[in-house]
């Protein structure tokens, strides 16, 4: 198992701990807006970590980390994941995953096994603009709703996300989004940061002030709301 990129400290990626994250090639979406564009197309020029380095980096941070954030690229889509997952909790640490929702059952079963403490799950867009939005021409998203309702259900901790770019995003889309994951936990709005490694060049940010509109629309549904 090799882990494609590597972070070893964060203070962002997981509100309220102290972490690493750690990420892995391939998605099964190609949002325009993504800005790991090397890892989601599955671009592997060479290996941040092997398992080994990263569980004896693990071992000289027990007492220093409280956990590890683990995102790609969709870290679900690799079958060796819970081996990794089972090395991080044995080791001590709790466990943050990032996905995209599109793979709902093999979500719960790391939750069953005590191997997922927190779940950052993106809302990509509405339904309607949900295809375009993930660069997925005629996405069921079948798999997206069952997601939603089990972290809605508060199994697991967890929050929702959305990335908001100005050419897929605007106050019809939160009008959408609000009645879809009412009553959820939390949920941040991100904002879009132009880079050269994103899927499509060209894409712009909204500004503070409107996406502080868009957050005050999403706190009728959801009462912690924040733009990251």
């Amino acid at each position: 198992m090799y882990i494609d990129g590597f972070q070893p400290m964060t203070l962002l990626d997981w509100p309220g701990m102290v972490g690493c994250t750690v990420f892995f090639a391939g998605c099964n979406f190609r949002c325009p807006f993504c800005h790991n564009a090397p890892l989601v197309e599955g671009e592997r020029p060479a290996p941040a970590l092997t398992f080994e380095e990263f569980c004896s980096f693990l071992s000289r941070r027990q007492g220093l980390l409280d956990g590890v954030c683990v995102s790609g690229g969709e870290p679900l889509l690799h079958p060796q994941l819970p081996q990794l997952l089972e090395t991080i909790k044995a080791l001590g640490f709790l466990v943050k995953l990032d996905t995209n929702g599109s793979f709902p059952h093999p979500m719960r079963e790391l939750w069953k096994f005590g191997l997922v403490d927190y779940v950052a799950m993106d809302i990509k867009n509405s339904p309607a603009r949900y295809p375009e939005t993930a660069g997925v021409p005629g996405l069921d998203l079948t798999p997206i709703r069952e997601s939603v309702s089990w972290l809605l259900d508060g199994h697991v901790d967890y929050e929702f996300r959305t990335t908001v770019v100005q050419q897929f995003h605007d106050a019809a889309s939160f009008e959408a989004i609000g009645p879809w994951i009412a009553g959820a936990r939390r949920y941040y709005l991100q904002t879009f940061t132009p880079r050269d490694t994103v899927l499509r060049p060209g894409l712009t940010a909204w500004d503070g002030e409107t996406m502080e509109k868009f957050a005050a629309q999403m706190r009728a549904y959801v009462p912690h709301v924040e733009v990251r």
